[in-house]
């Protein structure tokens, strides 16, 4: 543990999450994935010197702190500022919350941060993934008369009805637009939540709200995707929007999260399956076309599951009071230098 790391200690049980400066106006105010730092210090797989934490057997460097952390193996060097400490869960409610700190704070946030509906209001998730799942559980703790889930999985649209949908589209089958329309009502959907990153339809979005309705774009399509929308339909109000990690503060809202997943008020179990050893890669595949479908099952409980040890190197404290030193967890590397192969666990 380093001497600037003061908000965690040895031993403490964790969950990672991005990281931010800490010391710009958007982190000291409470909103760091504003921080003018985020994309270089999430998505350039290396300290703002270049440099990098993770090195090949052969002494290589090897890309590591992609989203701040990295954390499919074992250990990581990662920034205090995303490690969130977690209290009181045992082994089996701890190895279902390490994921909290990406794609369910990401769409609960988004609802809950950004697009706050109101009694009354329509919500349309595009996408039906741990994203856009989310998005619906959170969409079902608010005033929202109408929440529609869009995905082109059956199973998934079942689930996303047992999680709080009232509404369901498959846009593989359907037509969206129209679908809309029956579920909202003439004057459009009040807000759009678009998580799966494919243009045509954050340009449908712009087109399905009402006037002062919000699209909150979340999906990333492949940079340089452009999508176009009718400016003289944004004048009465309709906004379009970007958000990441759904405008949170992780340090309050990861914990704010955790206290709803107790009670299951957020149905973490439903939307994040633990895997064998060995079986993320064919996971993956299956995910790509719907295919994962263990989403009740918890096969096997992984190192995530005993806790996280926390030791760690400092660096000054940030102006914010927390400190931006690193801490070394039971987390793991991402490559984008040289490639190299990696066992399962």
């Amino acid at each position: 543990m380093g001497d600037s790391v003061t908000d965690v200690a040895a031993g403490d049980r964790v969950v990672l999450s991005f990281n931010s400066c800490g010391r710009c106006t958007s982190c000291r105010t409470g909103r760091p994935t504003a921080c003018g730092t985020y994309f270089p210090l999430n998505f350039q797989a290396a300290r703002p010197d270049g440099t990098t934490p993770i090195r090949t057997p052969e002494g290589a460097p090897l890309g590591g702190l992609f989203f701040g952390q990295s954390s499919l193996a074992r250990y990581a060097v990662v920034s205090a500022q995303s490690v969130v400490r977690v209290d009181g869960a045992d082994d089996d409610e701890f190895a279902l919350l390490v994921p909290v700190g990406c794609g369910i704070q990401t769409g609960a946030g988004a609802i809950l941060n950004l697009l706050r509906p109101e009694h009354g209001d329509s919500v349309a998730v595009f996408g039906a993934g741990a994203v856009g799942l989310s998005a619906v559980m959170a969409a079902r703790l608010t005033a929202a008369r109408t929440i529609v889930s869009v995905d082109v999985v059956p199973w998934r649209l079942a689930l996303a009805t047992e999680l709080g949908a009232t509404h369901t589209v498959n846009s593989g089958t359907e037509d969206l637009g129209r679908c809309l329309a029956d579920s909202a009502g003439p004057t459009g959907v009040t807000h759009v939540l678009e998580t799966t990153g494919v243009s045509s339809l954050t340009e449908l979005a712009s087109t399905a709200i009402a006037a002062n309705g919000t699209v909150a774009v979340i999906g990333a399509p492949t940079a340089g995707s452009r999508a176009s929308f009718d400016i003289s339909a944004l004048i009465d109000g309709r906004t379009v929007c970007g958000v990441t990690e759904g405008g949170s503060d992780r340090i309050t809202f990861i914990p704010a999260l955790i206290d709803l997943a107790a009670p299951r008020t957020l149905a973490v179990r439903e939307v994040r399956p633990l895997l064998r050893r060995g079986r993320a890669p064919p996971a993956v595949r299956d995910a790509t076309c719907g295919g994962l479908r263990t989403r009740l099952t918890c096969e096997h409980r992984s190192n995530a599951g005993r806790g996280a040890r926390v030791t760690a190197c400092g660096t000054p404290r940030s102006a914010a009071g927390r400190s931006p030193g690193s801490a070394l967890l039971r987390r793991g590397p991402y490559a984008q230098f040289p490639p190299v192969s990696v066992a399962p666990l």
